[in-house]
């Protein structure tokens, strides 16, 4: 990592790490002791700095919270039985961030500032790491706009700030899950490629929707004819058909995950013919029918493999066979599991030690 910068640190006159009960970890509900703070404006980012983690001021008039200037990232840290930290490749998230920079007319974020203040913030919160199975340090990097004026234009000033929270399994058995052919998360042309918070906002009510039908999450299709998959739920949608790993295209409605990235490598080193390419709901089902669609989950920095089970379509549920423990997705899963670990070979130097 870059070492350019030292960031000052302020600590926590009180941790707050004894409260924490490590066993019964709520996702995204215990935050560590610390957050990376810093500021733009007269066009540059400001100095650095960590501080406890708390509550912030910002004016009833700020930018971000009337015209959606807000950007976000997730990432994981994770412990090896040796007590070492390393972070999963933090730098494509950097790249992931500052593409959705762009999207929303907002400043890229400096690698040094990035990157160092990852780094000395997981130093100062190693204890807040926490190494049981399915265990990891999520790591919430955002930036929004701070100007306090109501006016629809990019905001002249920002914040970026990194949040961290110990956190266990996100979903702890298989997906129901349906298309959805009514409601649109995003369209051809749209941001759906970036991590905006206007995404995620307007994903909510048909995601509602589909959980008082008994649903987990919705199976998003395409904008125009609602025929094709795009995602599932917050992750990417994958499948394997006949033998191959067959995934939605990347496109500027379809967000480009690490977690995708890393699966559809491991599935090639491995020689598993992958298939990136546009992939119906009906393609799905008549595989259903014929007993060709062997698996379907989705791919995420929260939960990283969610083995979907149920699939509906139309009113009707389709039932996907039970998963073998040998099966593509248990084995990408334990993997994944293994390089972060530091149990496997990291042959594509995904890790990063802290």
């Amino acid at each position: 990592m870059i070492d350019t910068l030292t960031i000052s640190a302020t600590r926590t006159a009180a941790s707050r790490l004894p409260e924490v009960d490590f066993d019964n970890l709520e996702f995204g509900k215990t935050f560590s002791d610390h957050m990376l703070v810093v500021d733009y404006h007269d066009g540059e980012w400001q100095e650095p700095q960590i501080v406890p983690y708390g509550d912030m001021s910002i004016s009833p008039a700020n930018s971000a919270l009337h015209y959606g200037q807000a950007i976000f990232e997730g990432m994981k840290a994770y412990k090896n039985k040796e007590g070492d930290i390393y972070i999963f490749r933090p730098a494509d998230n950097l790249h992931r961030l500052n593409a959705s920079a762009e999207r929303m007319c907002m400043p890229s974020i400096p690698e040094e500032i990035f990157m160092q203040g990852l780094r000395q913030l997981i130093q100062l919160d190693a204890e807040w790491v926490p190494s049981f199975t399915g265990s990891a340090l999520y790591i919430r990097p955002f930036m929004f706009a701070t100007d306090g004026l109501l006016g629809v234009r990019p905001s002249d000033s920002y914040r970026f700030m990194i949040i961290t929270c110990p956190v266990g399994l996100y979903y702890n058995k298989p997906l129901r899950v349906r298309f959805e052919e009514k409601y649109v998360r995003s369209a051809e042309g749209g941001a759906g490629f970036a991590k905006n918070a206007g995404n995620y906002g307007a994903a909510m009510y048909p995601t509602k929707l589909a959980q008082q039908e008994g649903y987990n999450q919705l199976i998003w299709t395409d904008a125009s004819e609602h025929k094709y998959v795009e995602e599932s739920g917050t992750m990417n949608a994958m499948f394997v058909i006949n033998g191959h790993l067959v995934t939605p295209a990347l496109s500027t409605s379809i967000l480009d995950g690490i977690t995708r990235r890393s699966v559809l490598q491991l599935a090639r080193d491995w020689g598993m013919p992958v298939e990136e390419r546009k992939v119906s709901a009906l393609e799905i089902l008549d595989a259903h029918a014929q007993g060709t669609l062997q698996e379907a989950f989705g791919v995420g920095t929260a939960a990283t493999i969610a083995p979907i089970a149920v699939i509906g379509y139309q009113g009707q549920d389709y039932t996907l066979p039970t998963v073998p423990t040998d099966a593509f997705s248990n084995r990408v899963s334990g993997a994944l599991t293994a390089i972060r670990s530091g149990e496997a070979a990291d042959t594509h130097n995904w890790m990063v030690r802290v």
